[in-house]
């Protein structure tokens, strides 16, 4: 297999666990480039090179980052221009140029953006056609945005046609990409998110507590749908189901912390911190049911990985949730919005027998793994970069000769 140049670019260095675990990857066998306007992080992925545009932290590296680059390209009027720049504070058109100046020097043969609201830096690549730009398409840029603010649907439009190829996390997203724009032609592979399931054991001891623990995961965004969340709760209160629900990374919002305080729910609903990885995981492994009551979504993480851990999931089935919970049968589905079957579906669980709940958490855990692999990821990935490249699906050495003698 020919070896890649890969540029992965969400505009930091510190990137998602998807964007992470994809490098991590990838750079086994391609040259990996991970783009930021940044350069603090605590703790680089080993063969990943990071390559720095600018600083948005610290005005100082900012300016030798700058000046750096403009004095490598060996052009006494880039390093005029750069002074100037500096001098005015132009700190956009800088970033700009030391872009320009890194993907010549890359030289790279894919150009993966993570985010549609990254488009904007990439413009100019996308005009000239001399590199191949993928676009990954996930939740909220692709399945709200372009659909409520009319400059941005307006703005894909004139983008998408453009790009080389599409990464959905579903099929769902890639239905609504398709309403963005759509071609024949169109190169759109869904790809789902891959986790390491060796980090992720089965939980072989789990318990339905009572008080029942109910757990929530994410921002607190309106497409999370945790107003929905909270008027179940009242449902089940009046019900007398007793249970306590955490929302992580929930505290601090005032419109959630305001419904609860008006619903009286102070005594069994916790709006707590965000935290790390590791310690969310920790949390599931305490938790009796996780509870996802958004809006909208693209195929969720937490969901996978707490089917992955074997956390039973009661869920919405927003987006690509149903490509990724049968109901009944590894999970659980509520029709999105709905408070009444999403507290149904609370008091239905509370009645399943322990052998009922340990078949749909075996069979759960049976989807992620023939789902969700890391490698099924990568090797989903590495044939849309072939596609792309003019390769198909092609993955042997007579591809990779016929990219050796293009060089």
């Amino acid at each position: 297999m020919n070896t890649l140049k890969i540029i992965l670019f969400d505009g930091s260095f510190k990137t998602t666990s998807f964007i992470n675990r994809l490098a991590t990857e990838l750079a086994a066998r391609h040259e990996v480039y991970i783009l930021g306007f940044n350069e603090a992080l605590s703790k680089k992925i080993e063969g990943v090179h990071y390559v720095p545009l600018g600083s948005n932290q610290n005005k100082f590296r900012f300016a030798m980052t700058s000046l750096g680059y403009a004095l490598r390209s060996g052009s006494v009027k880039q390093l005029f221009s750069t002074f100037k720049r500096l001098f005015k504070g132009e700190k956009r058109k800088l970033q700009e140029a030391n872009l320009r100046f890194v993907l010549h020097k890359i030289d790279p043969d894919i150009i993966h953006l993570q985010w549609p609201s990254v488009i904007p830096w990439f413009e100019d690549v996308l005009t000239e056609q001399k590199k191949p730009v993928i676009l990954s398409q996930r939740g909220y840029h692709v399945n709200v945005r372009p659909f409520v603010n009319s400059e941005n649907f307006a703005y894909f439009q004139k983008w998408y046609p453009k790009i080389a190829g599409f990464h959905s996390v579903s099929n769902a997203i890639a239905v609504n990409g398709d309403k963005i724009w759509k071609s024949p032609d169109k190169v759109d592979h869904v790809v789902y998110t891959g986790i390491n399931l060796e980090k992720l054991s089965f939980l072989q001891e789990y318990q339905r507590t009572t008080p029942i623990q109910i757990l929530s995961v994410g921002r607190p965004h309106w497409i999370k749908g945790y107003d929905y969340a909270l008027r179940t709760c009242t449902l089940l209160k009046t019900q007398g189901v007793r249970f306590q629900y955490r929302i992580i990374g929930g505290a601090g919002e005032e419109e959630l912390q305001f419904l609860i305080a008006d619903l009286g729910l102070e005594d069994c609903v916790f709006l707590e911190d965000r935290v790390s990885q590791k310690v969310v995981y920790q949390r599931m492994q305490k938790a009796s049911l996780l509870l996802m009551p958004s809006v909208e979504e693209g195929l969720p993480n937490v969901v996978v990985e707490a089917m992955a851990l074997g956390l039973p999931v009661l869920s919405s089935d927003c987006g690509g949730v149903p490509e990724l919970i049968t109901h009944g049968v590894d999970g659980w589905l509520f029709p999105s919005r709905d408070v009444e079957a999403m507290a149904a579906g609370v008091v239905d669980f509370l009645e399943f027998s322990e052998a009922e709940i340990l078949k749909v958490r075996e069979a759960a855990r049976e989807k992620v793994e023939g789902q969700h692999g890391v490698e099924q990821m990568v090797a989903g990935m590495e044939e849309l970069y072939y596609d792309v490249l003019g390769g198909g699906s092609r993955r042997d050495a007579e591809f990779g000769a016929e990219c050796a003698e293009k060089k």
